[in-house]
């Protein structure tokens, strides 16, 4: 998998991530996820065995609708993108 690669839906947005991901894909292309996946609970990301959990297992083991931890994660992968980008600028 080519974690640096983007894919656009529908709608035109940029999709970083999907359900499918596993959390240690998701950690590489962005550390910064961390906060968002303590924010529903998941202290335990750093884990190994979560390293093998997709996003869809994480978010319905933590009560979370997976559909709208990815929106929330690709669109902070998207801010975090922009900003990094502009910073370097």
């Amino acid at each position: 998998m080519d974690l640096t690669s983007e894919k656009k839906e529908e709608s035109g947005k940029d999709l970083f991530v999907s359900k499918d991901t596993l959390i240690g894909e998701l950690l590489q292309i962005d550390s910064g996820v961390g906060y968002i996946l303590m924010g529903i609970g998941m202290h335990c990301f750093g884990c190994p065995a979560s390293q093998m959990e997709t996003i869809e297992e994480a978010a319905m083991v933590h009560g979370v609708d997976p559909d709208a931890l990815c929106d929330e994660i690709n669109d902070y992968i998207a801010t975090h993108k922009k900003t990094q980008e502009t910073a370097e600028a």
